[in-house]
C-alpha cells in the first residue's frame, strides 16, 4: 500500500497532466477558432449573428468543413469552363430582352456549374453553406442575387430592372469564382487564406 507521501505524489502528476491536457485543448480551440475567423471572413461574422454565438458558429463552420471535404470537387476541364463561359455570355446578352428570364438562367447556370464542380444539388441554404468553404469570399453574391430575383419575382409583371441587372452582377461575381481554377486538389483546408472584405 503506497504511503501518503506516495499518494500525494500520484494525485500532484495526475493533476498536472490533466492541467496539462486541458492548456492544450485550449490552446488548439483558439488556434482553431482564429482559423476559422480568417478563412471563413464576412461568412463567420455572418454565422455568428445568426446562431448568437462564435462557440456556435464554429461549431457549424467545421461541420461545413467536413460536410465539404466529402464531396468529390474538381476544377473544370478547359472545355466545360469555356461552355460554361458562352452560355454565360448568352445570358447576359438576353438581358437585354428579358431581365427576368435572363436572372432565372443565371440562378440555374449557377447549378450547373456547381454541379459539374462536385457539390451535391441541394437546397438553397444548403448549396451557399457548401460554397462557403471553398468560396466564402463571394458566397454573399449568391444570397444576394437570390433575394433580389426572389423579390422580382414576388413583384409580378413589373420587375425593377436595376434590381434584376444588380442580381446578374452578383450572379457574374460568384459565376467567375466558379469557373476559375483554384487548386482543389488540396484536400486539406488549412491554413486558409483571409477573406477579403464584403463587396
Amino acid at each position: 500500500m503506497p504511503n501518503s507521501t506516495q499518494l500525494f505524489v500520484i494525485v500532484a502528476a495526475a493533476a498536472v497532466l490533466v492541467l496539462i491536457v486541458g492548456l492544450f485543448v485550449a490552446r488548439s480551440a483558439r488556434r482553431r477558432h482564429s482559423e476559422l475567423v480568417q478563412r471563413f471572413g464576412p461568412e463567420y461574422e455572418r454565422a455568428v449573428d445568426e446562431l448568437g454565438s462564435e462557440t456556435r458558429a464554429d461549431k457549424e463552420l467545421l461541420a461545413r468543413e467536413r460536410r465539404v471535404r466529402g464531396l468529390h470537387l474538381r476544377s473544370l476541364r478547359d472545355r466545360e469552363r469555356r461552355q460554361f463561359t458562352a452560355n454565360w455570355n448568352q445570358i447576359q446578352a438576353f438581358f437585354f430582352d428579358d431581365p427576368a428570364a435572363a436572372v432565372q438562367r443565371a440562378d440555374a447556370l449557377i447549378k450547373a456549374v456547381m454541379e459539374a464542380r462536385g457539390y451535391e444539388p441541394e437546397h438553397f441554404e444548403q448549396r451557399v453553406a457548401d460554397l462557403s468553404v471553398e468560396h466564402a469570399s463571394v458566397v454573399q453574391h449568391y444570397r444576394a442575387a437570390r433575394a433580389l430575383a426572389t423579390a422580382n419575382v414576388k413583384r409580378g409583371a413589373t420587375p425593377d430592372i436595376d434590381e434584376l441587372r444588380q442580381a446578374i452582377v452578383h450572379y457574374r461575381a460568384l459565376f467567375l469564382d466558379l469557373v476559375s481554377n483554384p487548386e482543389l486538389a488540396r484536400r486539406h483546408f488549412w491554413p486558409g487564406p483571409q477573406a477579403p472584405s464584403r463587396a
